[in-house]
């Protein structure tokens, strides 16, 4: 569910008790483990933790107006939800983070960048913090300016070899 709030804590201080908790919790874990120059802010809707505009002024490639995402918390209808762009197209971080999970003996709820889950019990905060402390920001632009390229290279090539018919 898409919240209207402008502010972080305006966003948590709405939630139900049992899922403030539980957000707030990840939120602890995030925030104690969040490399350097990330910003956390209100972003589509949920808690967002961000590469900001100062820092990488493209933005986002989607929507160049909102910051480079680099995980999004939120409560939706049915769960909550932890959604990692931060993985998204790096298979070896994406890999290493569903053994580490599995390792805990939780069961992993997601799909490529979705986390879901229903109480906090479901989540190892251990691994969630060794997953966003192991991205410094430099490191992380440049793994998504690659696939970026790579999207555009393909695209290019599409259209060469559409044209050539």
């Amino acid at each position: 569910m898409k919240s209207t709030a402008k502010t972080v804590d305006e966003y948590v201080k709405g939630l139900p008790e049992d899922r403030r908790e539980a957000i707030s919790a990840i939120r602890k874990v995030i925030l104690d483990n969040l490399p350097e120059g990330y910003q956390e802010c209100m972003s589509y809707g949920m808690i967002g933790y961000v590469v900001p505009h100062s820092v990488y002024p493209k933005g986002y490639q989607c929507n160049p107006k909102l910051p480079l995402p680099f995980a999004n918390l939120g409560s939706q209808k049915n769960h909550m939800a932890l959604y990692l762009m931060c993985i998204y197209g790096d298979a070896k971080t994406d890999q290493w983070f569903r053994k580490a999970w599995e390792k805990t003996g939780r069961k992993l709820d997601g799909g490529k960048g979705c986390i879901r889950f229903k109480r906090l019990e479901d989540v190892p905060l251990e691994v969630v913090g060794q997953l966003v402390a192991r991205m410094p920001m430099a490191e992380y632009i440049a793994r998504i300016e690659s696939v970026f390229d790579s999207r555009t290279a393909k695209g290019s090539k599409a259209k060469v070899r559409a044209a050539k018919r």
